[in-house]
């Protein structure tokens, strides 16, 4: 008997722009998930700007040790030959596939999926059939969109469809306005095979990993203005240490005036960049952990997205129970055990009380909520429906 040939799809994002461990994590879900639905899947990047090197924390025109580290770690889960990266500036290369073989394969598949939207769609990836968006961080261009932003509306013109982590766009509560494009849910895949490691004991520490502060991407939208950082919202919830006999630590890069006033409210700080520069040690970081604590940003909170974080997704993967910021979610995910959405230092309170008072029930819970919820086979297999690729 004849055996029908796997249908190819793409992925596209920013995985040799950004390598760090949960941008890795990221598109690995989107990887793994496809393969185990029975696609075969390649992942592609083609960017016009110079790398962020993790080492030196900052930009690098020569991409070569970002290559290294994401190549290897394609190899690792068995996608060593279907990957193709592109620097096109002044001086670039192409990485990978041959250039041939990549613009080969944009003719053959029958999907791209543009995780994150960071990829902009040159003659070569308009060459595939049908190409997706898919937003991870809703607001900005709803309200690009919004105001007439021509280059942004261009940019999702070039897309069939588009699905965004907003979960509730679109709905009466939500103040993200909705034009031009119909915006379809969807949620972070995570390949529970991963994460699961039911021998490692959790830690002592309620952790996160984040960025501190962000100096751009604020957006002013009818008369406010809407923060793209996480730094306002940690400094709402800094006594929270003094309110528990509990462990907090965030792992995250501060000025030493920011370090002083966390330490001096309990919080202890471990170093994000070590900690994301390797998937291991971000993974073991997680497992370690007795659960995450961590907010979210202005830009998902004050127009009530219903926006979820993937690393969020990985605590509850890992069995640790995840206490975040209220941002909508609660509608479309169960809280009250495993998963709480706050908005109040009280309700952390409330939160870690529950938690603490029966932990291993909590821990079954969170790992339920992403079985059911985030698995990628699921979550891929309904995008992919609802894409018109299945």
């Amino acid at each position: 008997m004849k055996v029908k040939p796997k249908r190819k799809i793409v992925v596209s994002g920013i995985l040799f722009w950004y390598p760090l461990a949960g941008v890795n994590y990221q598109f690995l879900h989107y990887l793994i998930g496809l393969r185990n639905l029975g696609y075969d899947a390649y992942y592609v990047e083609d960017s016009g700007r110079w790398v962020y090197d993790p080492v030196v924390n900052g930009p690098n025109q020569d991409p070569s040790a970002n290559v290294r580290l994401v190549s290897t770690m394609l190899k690792t889960f068995g996608f060593g030959d279907k990957w193709f990266f592109r620097t096109s500036y002044p001086g670039g290369s192409s990485y990978g596939m041959s250039e041939s073989a990549f613009s080969k394969l944009m003719t053959e598949a029958e999907g791209l999926l543009n995780v994150t939207g960071a990829q902009w769609l040159g003659k070569d990836f308009m060459k595939c059939r049908r190409r997706v968006y898919v937003e991870s961080d809703p607001f900005a261009y709803q309200v690009k969109v919004a105001q007439g932003n021509q280059k942004v509306i261009d940019h999702l013109d070039a897309h069939d469809c588009h699905f965004t982590f907003g979960e509730n766009l679109g709905a009466a509560d939500c103040e993200v306005p909705i034009e031009r494009f119909e915006w379809k849910p969807t949620r972070q895949p995570v390949a529970m095979e991963l994460w699961e490691d039911g021998d490692r004991p959790p830690g002592d520490q309620y952790t996160t990993v984040t960025t501190w502060k962000n100096k751009s991407k604020h957006i002013r939208f009818n008369g406010r203005t809407y923060y793209w950082s996480k730094d306002r919202e940690f400094s709402r919830f800094v006594e929270l240490p003094k309110r528990r006999p509990l462990q907090f630590e965030l792992a995250t890069n501060v000025e030493d005036d920011v370090a002083e006033t966390l330490q001096a409210n309990g919080w202890g700080i471990a170093d994000a960049h070590a900690i994301s520069r390797d998937v291991d040690s971000y993974a073991n970081y997680i497992r370690g952990s007795r659960g995450e604590f961590t907010v979210a940003k202005d830009q998902y909170v004050k127009p009530r997205t219903g926006w979820f974080s993937d690393r969020s997704a990985c605590y509850l993967a890992a069995g640790r129970p995840v206490i975040t910021q209220a941002t909508g979610f609660s509608k479309y995910l169960p809280t009250g055990s495993g998963l709480f959405a706050f908005d109040t230092l009280e309700d952390i309170l409330s939160a870690l009380d529950k938690v603490e008072s029966d932990y291993k029930a909590s821990c079954k819970a969170a790992h339920d909520i992403a079985t059911e919820y985030f698995a990628a086979e699921k979550v891929l297999a309904s995008l992919m429906e609802e894409a018109g690729l299945q």
